[in-house]
């Protein structure tokens, strides 16, 4: 199933993507990293994860791995795989493909590059566009692809497990741009964390065996179908909506004008949603900080009431003292006003005085 063209029927297209400049700096960038039989690449990672080995010296196998179909390829990954294990020297895998079962079902994964090293370690190698400026990159991103990085750990160590002499490196090399240039530079990446979080969630997935036999009969996300009866079939799968869902969710969109609607918390974040409890809406929220509902026992209802009593003091003194400052201005304005009448008085009465006195010592002149 194309989620994309589901969520285009469904009216809420996914508007994300990455550029086609993007594409064609991520792709110019790896092919360089990879030219010469990977010869910089190899270099980069026996730098930072040689481990003693003989240095690769231009003679590192690069298996063919083409074949017929997603599941063809994975075959023969494996058996390349095996082969340059068994070889015990350097070997690069360009684009390998690999399986992982998710939910019970295979997803084929294809990492930028496998390096077999001579003792039969395997290291996951991941080729990105965004820069590492003074031997540091974005934080975010690197988070990205460590888990990124982990799944395919996940998937190799499958075929490790039938592999004499094989073993996963638990360290990925990740491998960017140097500053602002197109010159490649590299990290070493420790993924034992996002790899055991990976595996946590693939074990708790549900099946979709198990999904599908609770449909009701006839269900069908055909794209050709009408909205509304396309709308009821996706809401026969229950969401389990969260704004990161909008980075990487093609129906993410869609779930989330479902989530508002509803006043479902979980719009608000994982974090809020499992601060607040029991409280699954947001009219709930808002009724139990009120003193409307919930049972003032409950700790949760507490504090927001507690946080609802402070925001209202909060307002009130703001409100005081704007009052306080209006009148403040209306005073001083009005001081200001008395001040000028009365200068004026004076002075104008000083300037009559004067104009008559010189008046009368005119006229005893005369």
């Amino acid at each position: 199933m194309d989620k994309g063209v589901l969520a285009t029927a469904l009216g809420s297209p996914a508007p994300f993507g990455q550029s086609q400049f993007a594409f064609m700096r991520g792709n110019a960038f790896e092919a360089k990293v990879k030219a010469d039989g990977g010869a910089e690449l190899l270099r980069l990672l026996y730098e930072r994860l040689g481990g003693g080995a003989p240095e690769p010296a231009g003679d590192a196998a690069t298996p063919d791995l083409s074949a017929a179909g997603p599941e063809g390829r994975a075959a023969r990954t494996a058996l390349a795989l095996r082969e340059a294990t068994a070889a015990g020297g350097w070997a690069l895998l360009d684009h390998p493909m690999l399986a992982l079962e998710v939910a019970g079902s295979p997803a084929y994964l294809e990492p930028d590059a496998v390096v077999v090293h001579p003792d039969g370690r395997w290291t996951v190698v991941e080729i990105k566009s965004f820069p590492m400026i003074d031997a540091s990159a974005d934080a975010s991103k690197v988070g990205a692809a460590a888990r990124q990085a982990a799944v395919y750990v996940l998937a190799l160590e499958r075929v490790a497990a039938v592999t004499e002499g094989a073993e996963v490196g638990h360290q990925v090399l990740l491998v960017c741009p140097k500053d602002f240039s197109n010159l490649p530079t590299a990290s070493v990446v420790d993924v034992r964390k996002q790899r055991a979080v990976t595996r946590r969630q693939l074990t708790r997935l549900t099946r979709i065996e198990d999904i599908a036999a609770e449909l009701p009969e006839g269900t069908t996300f055909d794209p050709a179908c009408a909205p509304d009866e396309l709308d009821a079939a996706v809401a026969a799968v229950p969401p389990a909506y969260a704004p990161e869902c909008l980075a990487a969710c093609e129906l993410a969109f869609h779930c989330r004008a479902k989530s508002r609607a509803e006043g479902a918390v979980e719009a608000l974040g994982r974090s809020v949603r499992g601060e607040l409890g029991g409280l699954t809406t947001v009219a709930g929220v808002l009724a139990a900080a009120a003193g409307k509902e919930g049972d003032p026992a409950d700790p949760t209802v507490a504090a927001l009431r507690r946080a609802a009593a402070l925001r209202a003091e909060a307002l009130e003194s703001a409100a005081a003292l704007r009052a306080g400052s209006i009148g403040d201005h209306a005073g001083s304005g009005a001081g200001g006003t008395g001040s000028a009448v009365g200068t004026a008085g004076a002075d104008g009465a000083g300037r009559t005085g004067s104009a008559a006195g010189t008046a009368g010592a005119s006229e005893g002149r005369s």
